[in-house]
């Protein structure tokens, strides 16, 4: 009892009779008892403002227990009333007001800076006094914007929340989103507030524990039930919290930001590479075919009239290449500070980029690489001191640059907007791109002379039948390296440009999609452990890295 001031022996000589548990509906429980002397009466306890409402003396007492709450709400105080009824009448008459301490849990504050320092704006909903309210956003530096339900949308008549209109954005939703809480609030609140920051385009997530908090946790994007919560709230929700505290939303958000982002290094990786070989070999095959350039292979020209690849080429690349890209998923992240949704034109894009600087550094090659058979002379390998290439060492040649650029390529889609170096990769993604990188390196250089699928080729350190000892042919891949690496660093260049340019005249809803598209943007977390329900606002949109 409070303050161990009360003699627990002397209750024990009362008998319960009837009791009608905590209704958050009228936000009071009552019992019925019989005392010492057999005298038979009713006792409640509740919201001060509920209880008053009960008492025939209200009109002598409100002022001064107003007065009292006041007082104590403003040191963050909770009250209780308690009134009980006479054996003469059944008139309520309010007997003292009980006092207690409910501070928030320690980490709450740490919870809800980091939440808005990524983007989640927070509100407190709470069925507790204006006041109690107004202290608890002061403690956890919340804001002091916080008002009473009184011009909350109210429930359907009916009953039934299909009845709910589809208007509520427009009506109260830049109400809603304005505050930093809402006090003396009744379960059917917390539902429409979900319903109404939904319908104006938020993200919703819902904290609660009680049953009456189920129907929000349901309605929610995303229903977190805190650790103690009872089974219907565990049932409604999507996340069961199975430890005190709610810091753990905070890294739960973050994970998923970071899977977020690697599923968009994949895709974005993904269609760069597969449109950089689609459009190289039809390009090649259409612009580029070997017999315009003398470099028909004798015994071969049915296969060296068109660019052909070994499929055994192919397959090399593909499985090279998949093998990398699955260690994406254990890759380094840095956790967007706002929150991200899909903007697949802008995506597209930025492969598109990433796919035309590294296709086109393919076919110039390819071009000079061919130039250098038909015309040495005026050739620009003869310009830079390399060897005249003849078909063999050109399809072992372009094996390798396509090899090289896909691996590089990942490198450069992984940190999206920024650049290539803008944080490490994963030791598990570097150590599976060098081992594929040697691998493809190692190959290049060294396949036998042969002619998988009748097309002829030959290792870039090997010499072809006829050809003079040359250290330049011997040195050849680390030549392709070389170029491989200027025009890596180009495309990178390109990229980021590109994602400038389209952030600075919001080409393809870029720079729209940052801020959100109406004054709703969010995430609502309800109720917490503590009767305090908890909304945390969430934009939409993709942001750079922090």
């Amino acid at each position: 009892m409070v303050l161990g001031s009360a003699d627990l022996e002397l209750c024990d000589t009362y008998t319960q009779l009837d009791y009608k548990p905590f209704d958050p509906r009228i936000k009071r429980t009552e019992a019925t008892l019989t005392g010492p002397d057999g005298a038979r009466f009713k006792v409640t306890k509740g919201a001060p403002n509920i209880v008053l409402d009960l008492c025939v003396n209200k009109a002598e007492i409100e002022d001064r227990l107003n007065t009292i709450i006041t007082e104590l709400g403003t040191r963050g105080i909770r009250c209780l009333a308690v009134a009980k009824t006479f054996e003469t009448d059944n008139d309520w008459k309010m007997i003292g007001v009980l006092t207690f301490l409910d501070p928030p849990r320690p980490d709450t504050k740490a919870t809800i800076a980091e939440a808005r320092k990524y983007g989640v704006g927070v509100k407190m909903i709470t069925g507790d006094h204006l006041l109690i309210a107004k202290e608890m956003g002061r403690m956890l530096d919340l804001g002091d914007a916080i008002e009473t339900a009184e011009n909350l949308p109210q429930f359907p008549a009916s009953g039934d929340p299909k009845d709910i209109p589809n208007t509520l954005a427009e009506e109260y939703g830049e109400f809603i989103a304005s505050l930093d809480g809402f006090a003396q609030v009744q379960p059917e609140h917390k539902y429409l507030i979900v319903e109404t920051l939904r319908q104006g385009g938020f993200v919703v997530a819902m904290t609660g524990d009680g049953v009456n908090d189920a129907p929000a946790l349901k309605r929610a994007d995303v229903g977190i039930a805190v650790d103690g919560s009872t089974d219907a709230a565990r049932a409604a929700a999507d996340m069961v919290l199975t430890e005190p505290g709610l810091s753990v939303i905070v890294d739960a958000m973050l994970i998923a930001r970071g899977v977020f982002q690697r599923m968009q290094s994949f895709l974005t990786y993904r269609i760069a590479a597969t449109l950089q070989l689609v459009f190289f070999f039809f390009i090649a095959v259409f612009a580029l075919s070997p017999s315009d350039y003398n470099a028909v292979v004798a015994g071969h020209e049915d296969e060296t009239r068109f660019f052909h690849f070994p499929v055994l080429m192919f397959m090399l690349i593909t499985l090279l290449n998949d093998g990398t890209l699955m260690a994406i998923g254990y890759d380094n992240v840095r956790p967007r500070k706002l929150p991200q949704k899909w903007n697949l034109p802008v995506m597209f894009s930025i492969s598109a980029v990433l796919a035309s600087v590294a296709c086109l550094s393919s076919l110039l090659l390819l071009w000079m690489a061919l130039d250098s058979v038909k015309d040495y002379s005026n050739s620009v390998f003869h310009a830079v001191g390399l060897p005249a290439q003849d078909y063999q060492h050109i399809v072992t040649m372009i094996y390798l640059k396509v090899s090289i650029s896909d691996f590089l390529t990942l490198f450069s889609a992984r940190t999206q907007s920024s650049p290539f170096f803008s944080y490490r990769p994963s030791l598990v993604l570097f150590v599976g791109a060098i081992l594929s990188l040697t691998i493809s390196t190692v190959v290049a250089a060294v396949w036998p002379d042969s002619s998988p699928d009748n097309i002829p080729c030959i290792g870039l350190s090997r010499l072809s039948d006829g050809q003079t000892e040359s250290t330049a042919q011997r040195l050849m891949p680390l030549y392709i390296w070389l170029y491989c690496i200027f025009w890596w660093l180009v495309q990178d260049a390109c990229k980021v440009g590109w994602c400038a340019l389209m952030k600075k005249y919001d080409i393809l809803s870029y720079t729209s999609n940052l801020e959100p598209s109406t004054p709703l943007r969010g995430i609502s977390v309800g109720a917490g452990p503590s009767g305090k329900s908890r909304t945390f606002s969430e934009h939409n949109g993709e942001t750079v890295p922090y």
